[in-house]
């Protein structure tokens, strides 16, 4: 029947196996019997979905004329002998049923109830076939870009799923039309209970899975990935560990010259992948997070789970990274609270301006570094003067990265202060008023004080006399000094 054609399309589009296509017809078709018969005991329902055949049959049995108690299970000799010549009393009677025998109001009801059912079986299943599949690698392609989400359509079986702006890399770009990859990062159920496929790029699988697909050595079991942590569009660390000891994780992972990280990297949009061997020394293994610093000492504390680590001043800023990301996933990578040091247990503050060539190109970062400034805090510690004289830049260009490398800080004043202002002494001109001044006292030990005049030896140079005027003022230690002088000098005139 056309009917039944047109059932078995819907169902095909919606990839509904075909038992279960069968399953729900005859539930369907028994609900539609119910409603005319008020039940379907006596009634068989034979689908072929496969060809599209639908056959309803009414079994009754066969009673003589006049003795037909229940007219739903018994069917009288006369009635039977026009359904076919043959049947005698006592047999069953097979009467076979049309649908255009339920009418049309009822045929369009089933027809609803049918696509109703269909739609629920197919809710169910993409809830269970994208729920398996979760943390798998899905190639897609972009069908619209709405405002907080991105429409898109599974490549493998043309399901609608959902990339969300917060899931995309800082820098994704796309156009309707363009090829995208994610991995099924969960199944949420929203408005009426319907399935959502949620595809994100920001998760750590997406980053093993890219791995895993360009690493031969990933798929075959050979190396496995311990930990991943990520920023999403700026860095990441991955930690391997190989199970054959003739292969080097990291660079089996890196490949020649970096032939294998490098397609990973331009999928996530220049993302810095740091790739470090996994070992279970929880030391070393820190030491390696820190990378590409160099760690001179650590103190662990296992129960606090934190460590202190003590580093050169020159690895300090490689240590902490651009805004502190390289310390943030090291962190994160070993499940350690980590305080970084310098040698002489100061704590620091600084970046290395290879931080921030996304930021300031690197021919400008290369002219300070000419000039020995290799550190943000080295270029802020010169005035925009001085900076400009040495490095021969634009005072626009200079000012600007001040105000990158100031920003980096958090600073108040948008700069960290050059010099430490020394407060001057002003000399009064004569007739003018002269401001107090307070000088600290000295104390000088009693015995280096003489005790009599006798202690004091002359010198060689000769000693002016000093005389106090009448008018002028007097100083008794003065006229002290001067008696005790002479009476040392009275012996020589003799």
């Amino acid at each position: 029947m056309n009917l039944v054609e047109i059932f078995k399309d819907f169902s095909s589009g919606k990839s509904i196996d075909s038992p279960t296509m069968v399953r729900v017809l005859e539930d369907v078709f028994r609900t539609l019997i119910k409603k005319k018969f008020t039940t379907d005991d006596n009634f068989n329902i034979i689908v072929n979905a496969n060809r599209g055949d639908l056959e309803l049959w009414r079994v009754r049995e066969i009673v003589p004329d006049g003795e037909v108690t229940d007219e739903l299970s018994e069917i009288s000799y006369s009635e039977a002998l026009a359904v076919d010549d043959d049947y005698e009393v006592g047999e069953e009677c097979y009467q076979q049923l049309f649908l255009e025998d339920f009418g049309r109001r009822s045929i369009m009801a089933a027809r609803q109830t049918l696509i109703s059912r269909i739609m629920d079986l197919e809710k169910d299943e993409l809830y269970k076939q994208y729920t398996e599949r979760q943390g798998e690698l899905v190639l897609c392609e972009v069908q619209q870009i709405l405002k907080r989400e991105i429409l898109v359509i599974d490549d493998a079986n043309g399901r609608e799923l959902v990339l969300p702006r917060v899931e995309t890399i800082r820098g994704d770009y796309f156009r309707k039309g363009d090829m995208v990859r994610g991995i099924i990062k969960e199944v949420e159920m929203r408005n009426n209970n319907n399935p959502v496929v949620i595809v994100s790029r920001t998760d750590e699988r997406f980053l093993a899975k890219l791995m895993e697909q360009e690493v031969p050595e990933i798929e075959d079991g050979l190396i496995t990935i311990k930990g991943i942590v990520r920023i999403p569009g700026e860095r990441a660390k991955v930690s391997v560990e190989s199970y054959d000891d003739r292969i080097d994780p990291v660079g089996a992972c890196v490949g020649m010259k970096g032939s294998r990280i490098h397609g990973i990297v331009r999928e996530l949009n220049q993302e810095n992948i740091d790739v470090i061997p996994y070992t279970s020394n929880t030391s070393l293994y820190i030491q390696r997070s820190l990378t590409p610093a160099r760690v001179s000492q650590i103190d662990l504390d296992i129960e606090g789970r934190r460590a202190k680590v003590y580093l050169e001043p020159d690895q300090v800023s490689l240590a902490i990274g651009k805004g502190g990301t390289n310390i943030k996933l090291a962190s994160r990578l070993v499940g350690f609270e980590i305080d970084v040091y310098r040698n002489n247990e100061v704590e620091i503050d600084d970046v290395d301006l290879e931080e921030f060539k996304d930021e300031i190109e690197m021919w400008v970062l290369e002219s300070f570094k000419s000039i020995g400034c290799d550190t943000a805090r080295s270029v802020l510690e010169l005035n925009v003067d001085e900076l400009i004289r040495r490095t021969d830049l634009e005072e626009e260009t200079v000012r600007n990265v001040v105000a990158v490398l100031a920003a980096e800080f958090d600073d108040v004043d948008g700069a960290v202060p050059s010099k430490v202002a020394v407060p001057k002494v002003t000399v009064s001109a004569p007739g003018a008023e002269t401001p107090t001044l307070k000088v600290p006292t000295v104390e000088v030990p009693a015995a280096e004080v003489p005790e009599t005049a006798q202690d004091i030896k002359p010198t060689e140079t000769a000693v002016p006399e000093t005389r106090a005027e009448e008018g002028e003022m007097e100083s008794p230690v003065d006229e002290a000094f001067v008696e005790a002088v002479e009476k040392a000098a009275a012996p020589e005139e003799e």
